[in-house]
């Protein structure tokens, strides 16, 4: 049997768009994969930076509301766009000088007085413009007795007017916090 030089040619021309059109395929296939990869790294990308991160807990000055190697994801939009309040837990920017640079760590306390107010301690109890300030966060003290010194660690702390633009902050396990009895009040921006 023989074939003619037409039958011959149309065959070609269809093989040749048959793998034109495979090419096409996956090139596409591809270009699609692309994209989705790329807006899911870019969602990523605006997410990490401005919405969402997450945080990690080294060390005892929480405790029992959080625990050392606990995570916590952390709204970075939430004091863009809300008021600090008393008795919010909300991670900072604490900037140390060490020689010539400077070594920023980030710490996890509750907010304890807001601006404007005066925070004093006297055994172990805290008091905010002259009122016992409520903590349910903390443990239940037994008030019968007295905090024993090893478990209260907090001297008493005459009163601090806080600035406007500050916030007192302490950790809930009061005994092992580095917190604002230590180094002070915060500037509300570096939070």
């Amino acid at each position: 049997m023989q074939l003619d030089d037409e039958a011959v040619e149309s065959f070609a021309n269809q093989t040749n768009l048959s793998i034109q059109r495979r090419i096409f395929t996956k090139f596409r296939a591809f270009l699609e994969w692309f994209s989705v990869i790329g807006v899911a790294l870019t969602v990523a990308i605006v997410i990490r930076v401005f919405l969402l991160q997450q945080f990690y807990i080294s060390g005892p000055s929480m405790e029992t509301t959080m625990f050392s190697d606990n995570r916590v994801l952390v709204n970075k939009l939430a004091y863009r766009i809300g008021e600090i309040d008393r008795g919010d837990v909300i991670v900072f920017d604490r900037a140390i000088p060490n020689g010539n640079e400077i070594q920023h760590d980030d710490l996890i306390k509750r907010v304890i007085a807001l601006g404007g107010e005066t925070i004093s301690i006297s055994k172990c109890v805290v008091f905010i413009d002259g009122v016992e300030l409520a903590e349910p966060y903390l443990p239940k003290r037994d008030t019968e007795l007295a905090v024993p010194a090893d478990r209260c660690s907090t001297v008493d702390m005459e009163p601090i007017k806080i600035e406007p633009d500050e916030i007192f902050l302490m950790g809930d396990n009061r005994p092992q916090s580095f917190d604002s009895r230590m180094f002070g009040p915060i500037k509300k921006d570096l939070v």
